[in-house]
């Protein structure tokens, strides 16, 4: 059986690239499916049905692919469990009860500066600087992500902002970790694991906060339908994708590509039907224009 993760007859690099550019397409998609999940169910809930579809899935695709996956366990409990708890609670927590008062286009903005704070943490616990083309290129795909939300027409934040801001940072953790602390696992063993126990804190905070199996008993067919959309594409798949990113060019340089969050994000609202500004079009050239060049300057 062929691995989809690492398809044959390409170079490593090209293949990791390729691959973290459809991850952060599918979590593009993610802004429109959380507000379509969000308008039938509760935050805690919509979270935590998501992982738990992503999890069972991911453990499958990785026990017909790789076998089960103990060895790994083994070695790696302690870093997926605090991978899991940062990177699939913290950060989807965050952006679900963030989403409910902020808007999409400041929260894709703030969403935005996850490489920066990326290479930022990288640089620390390595202590050494990013290089300069990495980090002008990083400043001209914020400038271009700027431009692709509005942002310089006069945005306010919100009161969920400063929670969207910390599930970025959450999502800067787990990419750098997933690199630093996790040792001989692949990339759906680590997805598969992490996201195991990230979606059992979700559930437990959300049987406590709310009531998710009525919640999901009310939904209606678009808010499983989006639930659905989130967890396969957009965990199962985007998780597998991004982390062999992280194992073949490093945190630093797969973060980049995370710019192209809020274009995706952008393409599948005009595919809807809300067309883009000329601003916009221009950002989604510019933003592009600066993940290329951040990544033709990546340190490994």
């Amino acid at each position: 059986m062929t691995d989809i993760t690492n398809p044959p007859g390409l170079r490593a690099d090209h293949r990791a690239l390729a691959l973290s550019a459809m991850a952060a397409l599918f979590w593009g998609s993610n802004f429109e499916a959380t507000r379509i999940a969000l308008d039938s169910l509760p935050p805690w809930s919509a979270a935590a049905g998501r992982f738990v579809i992503a999890a069972l899935a991911t453990l499958i695709w990785m026990a017909l692919l790789e076998g089960p996956g103990l060895r790994a366990l083994r070695r790696n409990w302690l870093a997926f469990a605090g991978l899991g708890l940062i990177g699939v609670t913290g950060f989807n927590a965050a952006l679900f009860l963030g989403m409910k008062t902020s808007s999409p286009v400041t929260g894709a903005l703030i969403m935005a500066t996850t490489p920066l704070s990326t290479n930022l943490i990288e640089a620390l616990l390595s202590r050494r600087l990013p290089s300069a083309r990495m980090v002008s290129g990083m400043g001209v795909g914020l400038v271009g992500v700027a431009l692709t939300v509005g942002a310089f027409s006069g945005t306010r934040f919100g009161a969920g902002d400063i929670l969207i801001f910390a599930g970025s940072l959450c999502w800067a953790f787990y990419t750098v970790g997933c690199r630093r602390w996790v040792r001989e696992a692949s990339a759906l063993e680590t997805s598969a694991w992490t996201m195991l126990f990230g979606a059992v804190v979700l559930v437990l905070a959300a049987c406590l906060l709310e009531a998710p199996l009525s919640a999901f008993a009310l939904a209606s067919p678009a808010g499983w339908g989006a639930t659905l959309w989130m967890a396969l594409a957009g965990s199962t798949l985007a998780f597998a994708f991004w982390q062999v990113g992280i194992r073949v060019r490093g945190p630093g340089a797969t973060s980049v590509l995370f710019n192209l969050v809020p274009v995706a994000a952008l393409l599948i609202a005009t595919g809807l039907g809300r067309m883009p500004q000329p601003s916009q079009l221009l950002g989604v050239a510019i933003a592009i224009s600066g993940v290329i060049w951040a990544s033709r300057g990546v340190r490994r």
